[in-house]
């Protein structure tokens, strides 16, 4: 039997599709063609929002028309992209954009010669547009996106799956952490954190290494790695745990690869600029890797490697982005690095001994020295 909590969340949901189909079903009965509106997600409607310190979506809208030839069948893939929704929601159950797509193409039938969708890349878009125009992020529609990323720290998860509710102690979890879900807001509970700060740290190696240190017990953090790019999920949680009043520091390679990790975190995404509220984190602090830490640290000045053209050419574009360029120690690094063609990873931090990084993200911290 599903919790009044679930119960809550899906019907909200199922309101706001159901609302959808009666405005469609009314434009007909009063012999209208039936929208579609939803927010225009263009990089031209995208803008960086100085005052909140994220990246929004502007109000430009998109209009699909059924009677507008050029629309009809976008229009009404929309539709059938809703239509299911509404049934996963109503069923309480979940599944992946993969398999809401196989739903759709199952949807006519064997008989019938025709997909309403024959790529994934079609129906993909659409889950955004209505996520957009109801207001609802994908996993209120009871779609998961892939999981990445892993936790380990003083706190404590309570999820309710299934007919179970389980209290998740992420202190023993032991080398390999708690796998963050795609969806931490519904049916999930964050209690008893007690932690001083979040660290994220880039790479699922090093923070392998530091679990085995048991930074996360000297330092009483809450340690995260997003393996890379920080999935939706992770960056929801990483602004979740702000909210609970924790400072976020964010530990990546000094290249505008890992550079660009930071500020997916701390700004949002253009992708993602419609739940940029949801996913961003601008309190977020960054740590390191710079490279201004060659100036303090000699032994790194033997650890640089070469920054190739793409590397080069990517943190060229990071200049032009508004919300890096306002910062005069941005500024300072990405140019030392084009200027200079090294970049450093956060792994030569192992150089001197394998718990040098240790000592590196402690003092950091303690000597509050990051980058805005």
């Amino acid at each position: 039997m599903a919790t009044k909590k679930e119960t809550r969340e899906n019907h909200v949901s199922a309101q706001r599709l159901e609302a959808m189909g009666s405005s469609i079903v009314k434009e007909i009965q009063a012999g209208k063609s039936p929208k579609f509106v939803t927010l225009a997600r263009t990089r031209s409607n995208v803008h960086f929002d100085t005052k909140e310190g994220y990246l929004k979506l502007g109000a430009a809208q998109e209009e699909r028309d059924f009677l507008n030839f050029a629309q009809t069948k976008r229009f009404m893939q929309t539709v059938a992209v809703a239509a299911k929704c509404h049934k996963f929601v109503k069923e309480n159950l979940h599944t992946t954009i993969r398999g809401l797509f196989y739903q759709l193409k199952f949807s006519l039938g064997e008989d019938v010669d025709e997909n309403i969708f024959s790529e994934q890349s079609e129906s993909n878009p659409l889950i955004e547009d209505i996520e957009v125009a109801l207001n609802l992020k994908r996993e209120d529609l009871n779609l998961n996106a892939n999981r990445k990323g892993v936790l380990a720290g003083n706190m404590k998860v309570m999820d309710t799956f299934g007919n179970e509710r389980l209290e998740i102690d992420c202190s023993r979890q032991g080398r390999s952490g708690w796998a963050i879900p795609s969806d931490v807001d519904n049916d999930i509970e964050f209690v008893d954190v007690k932690a001083k700060y979040v660290l994220v740290v880039e790479k699922d190696a090093l923070w392998q290494r530091l679990n085995e240190d048991g930074l996360w017990k000297k330092e009483n953090c809450i340690l995260i790695t997003p393996q890379g790019q920080a999935a939706r999920g992770t960056r929801r949680l990483i602004r979740k745990l702000a909210d609970n009043g924790l400072p976020v520091y964010v530990f990546t390679d000094s290249d505008a690869w890992g550079w660009y990790i930071y500020w997916t975190i701390k700004t949002g995404s253009i992708n993602l600029a419609y739940i940029g509220e949801d996913v961003a984190t601008p309190e977020a602090k960054f740590l390191g890797v710079t490279m201004s830490d060659l100036d303090k640290y000699d032994f790194l000045n033997k650890m640089t490697m070469h920054a190739s053209e793409v590397d080069l050419k990517r943190a060229q574009e990071m200049l032009n982005y508004q919300w890096i360029n306002k910062s005069k120690e941005w500024v300072t690094e990405l140019e030392r690095m084009i200027k200079s063609k090294k970049k450093l990873e956060q792994d030569a931090l192992q150089g001197p001994r394998l718990t040098f990084v240790d000592d590196y993200i402690r003092e950091k911290v303690k000597n509050k020295e990051y980058l805005p």
